[in-house]
């Protein structure tokens, strides 16, 4: 039988995002029953457990937000993976977020959605390193579209309702004064709810007006937010899982890795916080909603057409116009993401997929889907099966 080794979780259990991670290490114990589990819970900001000091145990996973926490974790002197990467000149192994694939699927989302004005709402610069990625990533993402993108440093307000109902003025002044309609992201979910207040402090309608997109995808806040909240799923439970993986290597005396990992997000979660088409012809837009609304159905652009009062040649025209690209372009856009996510997220057979995806069969999706991603569909699905 495998040694029980006695694990210290020092992750917060009060964010969705540090449950995310404890949800991938149970998911790594169900798998791999040998750990004895220390945890409490806490905060992101609290200090290491008083126990930790004479604690004789084999390994680490935690949080690492500040200095303290780093020599309390360090003077323990036994594997450590750190989960946070607050700190950059940690000598510490570190697995989080692929940020620049967030930013890249935020902006993505904002410009297929017909959006031409684009907004960030984030951190002061180096109050978070992997804040500022995500903003200086989702700036160049719109820039390479042909945009531009306004950016507002939040302030951080702690404990200060006075503080926080003038700092939410501000922004909706800020708002207020942008082009509109206007695509937005914000760092996280607790300030993309805070950009929905700021619009109804400023009478903006969210979304036609404002569309906002966040991070972390916590059901807690975009429920509650309204509308609610769009977010991109950012895989914390991914991310926990080969944690727990990483620190088992570690315990079984592998050397750390010298290079930080990060791990794609799953994708984005659409709320009614973007629900809308921000497109000023409102015949291109019927197409463009008559197509997300049936493109499952094996439709073809003669469908199209026979949706909305405009000939080939003019849908055509305005498709590349508005979205820069084709409608039978925009069909098999969306007909290989939803073949994609069911090959992800389950076990049907290809047919099957090939079905709900809105292709006549499976030898077609097989082609296409080829040609878009570079994998065969049976491909695609066995590389994601060894990332999990």
């Amino acid at each position: 039988m495998a040694k029980t080794r006695h694990i210290a979780l020092l992750v917060e259990t009060s964010r969705a995002y540090g449950r995310g991670l404890l949800r991938g290490v149970t998911r790594y114990l169900h798998q791999n029953p040998h750990w004895s589990i220390y945890i409490e819970p806490r905060g992101l900001d609290d200090p290491a457990p008083r126990w930790l000091k004479n604690w004789k145990g084999d390994g680490i996973l935690a949080r690492i937000n500040n200095r303290a926490m780093a020599r309390a974790v360090m003077r323990t002197a036994i594997p450590v993976v750190d989960l946070r990467g607050a700190l950059a000149d940690l000598a510490l192994p570190f697995i989080g977020i692929d940020n620049p694939i967030v930013s890249c699927m935020a902006a993505n989302h904002l410009i297929d959605r017909g959006f031409r004005q684009f907004a960030f709402v984030g951190a002061p610069r180096r109050y978070n390193r992997f804040i500022d990625i995500r903003c200086d990533c989702f700036v160049r993402n719109i820039e390479k579209a042909g945009y531009t993108c306004e950016v507002y440093q939040h302030a951080v307000h702690k404990n200060n309702s006075a503080s926080w109902d003038q700092e939410q003025d501000t922004l909706a002044q800020w708002l207020h004064t942008l082009p509109k309609p206007l695509g937005l992201m914000a760092c996280h979910d607790e300030w993309g709810q805070q950009v929905l207040d700021a619009c109804r402090r400023a009478e903006l309608a969210v979304p036609d007006e404002v569309a906002v997109i966040a991070v972390d995808n916590d059901l807690l806040l975009c429920g509650l937010s309204d509308p609610p909240l769009t977010s991109v799923d950012v895989n914390a439970e991914q991310i926990g899982h080969d944690a727990a993986a990483m620190l088992d290597q570690l315990m079984d005396g592998q050397a750390p890795s010298t290079d930080p990992i990060y791990i794609p997000p799953r994708g984005v979660v659409t709320r009614r916080s973007t629900d809308v088409l921000a497109i000023e012809d409102h015949h291109t837009a019927q197409a463009v909603r008559f197509i997300r609304e049936h493109f499952h159905e094996a439709i073809s652009v003669e469908d199209v057409t026979r949706a909305v009062p405009l000939s080939r040649s003019v849908l055509e025209r305005r498709f590349h116009r508005w979205l820069g690209r084709s409608p039978k372009a925009e069909i098999i856009r969306l007909q290989i993401d939803r073949a994609q996510t069911l090959l992800i997220e389950t076990n049907l057979p290809l047919a099957t997929v090939a079905r709900l995806a809105g292709f006549h069969h499976a030898k077609y999706l097989s082609e296409v889907f080829r040609k878009k991603t570079s994998h065969t569909p049976s491909q695609f699905r066995k590389q994601f099966q060894r990332q999990q």
